[in-house]
């Protein structure tokens, strides 16, 4: 007979059934929220070359802003400039952290790169530690690791992290097919588990499909009550910045 599993860590009550629509189940964003959640609707949308335009956006805004990803994987020894972790740290000047949290080889989901090196997250000091990033003064700008239910360990995904900080939740989708149907089922998760969402950034590919031109429409209209924001597919840094100003600014208090 198998062991029994580990027991799962106790979360907020949990709508089993969703609403046939996100429009009307979303509760207000808080008046001054402090911590961003920045996730994607899978890995590889364009979650770190958003979060580093908007932490360089609201810098020039005058807002002090701290960037962090507590989990990343695919990670080698030395740390490299070019992790996602180091890239954050980077954009807004902070004096740390300078890398992410918990970096891990294998380009694989936290939960999976732990196992596989005998590593143990600690998952309550992990959000003592990003918590710990809080100051009266800033904003804080949290990076998730691949998708929206993406384990980060066995018992904790990116819901767990977004209750866990009292943190709204920005949603990035690559500009791409499939989009519709993966932002739509994000945004029903993130209504039923009435986390407060700033809207979804859809970033543009560097090779656009035939549906890139109508994704944008059809997301306005399926969730319209919450701004859907196109931008760019860019490599230069500056034109990345002005293209984000606009979400940049959901994000103020």
């Amino acid at each position: 007979m198998s062991p029994p599993g580990p027991k799962k860590r106790a979360t907020p009550s949990r709508v089993s059934r969703p609403s046939t629509t996100v429009r009307e189940a979303d509760p207000p964003v808080p008046q001054h929220p402090r911590v961003t959640l920045i996730v994607g609707t899978d890995t590889g949308v364009g979650k770190t070359w958003v979060t580093v335009a908007l932490a360089q956006a609201l810098a020039e805004l005058g807002q002090q802003v701290v960037a962090v990803k507590p989990i990343e994987t695919g990670c080698s020894e030395p740390p490299s400039p070019d992790e996602d972790g180091a890239r954050l740290a980077a954009a807004t000047g902070q004096q740390g952290p300078q890398r992410a949290l918990v970096r891990l080889p294998g380009l694989v989901a936290p939960a999976i790169a732990a196992d596989q090196t005998g590593t143990t997250i600690d998952y309550d000091d992990l959000i003592a530690r990003i918590r710990s990033l809080l100051t009266p003064d800033s904003l804080l700008l949290v990076e998730g690791a691949g998708g929206l239910l993406s384990p980060l360990t066995w018992n904790d995904n990116h819901l767990d992290l977004a209750h866990g900080l009292d943190a709204r939740v920005l949603l990035v989708a690559a500009d791409r097919l499939g989009t519709i149907n993966h932002t739509l089922m994000a945004l029903r998760v993130l209504a039923a588990e009435k986390i407060p969402t700033l809207g979804v950034v859809l970033n543009q590919p560097g090779e656009p499909d035939d549906s890139t031109r109508t994704n944008a429409g059809a997301l306005v209209r399926l969730a319209e009550h919450l701004p859907v924001m196109t931008v760019p597919h860019l490599t230069d840094r500056a034109r990345a910045v002005e293209a984000v100003k606009e979400v940049a600014g959901w994000l103020l208090p």
